[in-house]
Formats: structure tokens, C-alpha cells, sequence
């Protein structure tokens, strides 16, 4: 990483699990640069010389709020980084990240992703139970072992696995 470049990391947040990755990757990267600053999308902050953009996952895509964000980016260096209630090894975290990195490269370079499994919102769940038993995200006996291992996320491993897939991206920027 060129400690000279000042950087950016901005994040959405729902439930508080990309905020906490966010907070755990600034921790790592102001380590190595001390220009490094965050902020939430909300903020609309300016990008800087490298950004990395945090989103969390909503029915397959990047939430609402980063994708306008980044749909506003043009000619950045962008680093993606995210949480869903999948593992992170999961096709649908694999078939998740392309479709982001491919909207981050509509006019910008994307330096590439990393997702982590996070805890699913308890609203969500909730509305899960309220479906037909039919339908394909009616709460299982599988979806509930899925449920109790993503309340456990992200924890401190996801959190360095994070930073160190945001510090090999920003290697790639240099």
C-alpha cells in the first residue's frame, strides 16, 4: 500500500456488521497509513486517492445506499468489501461478489472484493416466519443452523480476513 495516497473507506450499514468490519479494516490499514479516514454513505464523503466501499448484501445485490454511491464514482480505484448471512465460501457469496464487482467497474478500476458472513436482521427473519411453508425462504431446520452460525459473524477472524483481502487489493493499486 502507498502510504502517500490518502484513503477512503466508506460502508452502509444495517444491522452494525459492516460498520464493524469498516472499523476493523481502518484499524489495520491506519497502521500502515495514517491517511486513512472513514466515513458512511450516508455522509456522502469525496472519494480519495483509493477508496474501499462496504455494503451489505439485500435479496442477492449490494444495498441500496452503496450502489448509489458507487453509481455516482467515475475514474476511482475502488476496493469492495462486504456481509451477508451466507458463508463467504457459498455460491451465492461467489455469484454476490461478481455482480458487485462488475457494478464498481462501470467506469472505475475495482481492485476486487471479500465478503463475510454477518448476522442476518432478526426483521428478517421474523418476516421469513410469515411466509407459506412453501416458499423457498420459509425458515427450515437448515435455515435455522444457518441462522444461529451467521449470528455468530463477523468475528474477530472475518474481521482480519477482511483487512488482509483490502491490504492484497490496495497492493494491487501501487
Amino acid at each position: 500500500m502507498n502510504t502517500a495516497k490518502k484513503g477512503l473507506i466508506v460502508y452502509s450499514s444495517k444491522t452494525g456488521n459492516t460498520k464493524k468490519v469498516a472499523e476493523g479494516i481502518l484499524k489495520v490499514l491506519q497502521e500502515k497509513n495514517p491517511d486513512v479516514r472513514i466515513a458512511a454513505v450516508e455522509e456522502n464523503p469525496e472519494p480519495a486517492d483509493w477508496n474501499l466501499v462496504g455494503f451489505w448484501l439485500d435479496q442477492g445485490d449490494m444495498d441500496a445506499g452503496a450502489a448509489a454511491y458507487i453509481d455516482g464514482l467515475k475514474g476511482q480505484t475502488l476496493g469492495l468489501f462486504g456481509t451477508l448471512g451466507a458463508p463467504r465460501d457459498s455460491m451465492h457469496a461467489r455469484t454476490c461478489a461478481k455482480k458487485a464487482e462488475e457494478r464498481a467497474a462501470a467506469g472505475n478500476v475495482c481492485l476486487g472484493s471479500f465478503l463475510v458472513q454477518g448476522k442476518i436482521d432478526p426483521a428478517l427473519i421474523e418476516s421469513f416466519r410469515k411466509l407459506p411453508e412453501d416458499n423457498p425462504h420459509y425458515p427450515t431446520g437448515k435455515s435455522a443452523a444457518l441462522y444461529d452460525e451467521a449470528a455468530r459473524h463477523p468475528d474477530d477472524r472475518d474481521i482480519a480476513d477482511a483487512a488482509a483481502a483490502c491490504l492484497a487489493m490496495l497492493e494491487k493499486a501501487d
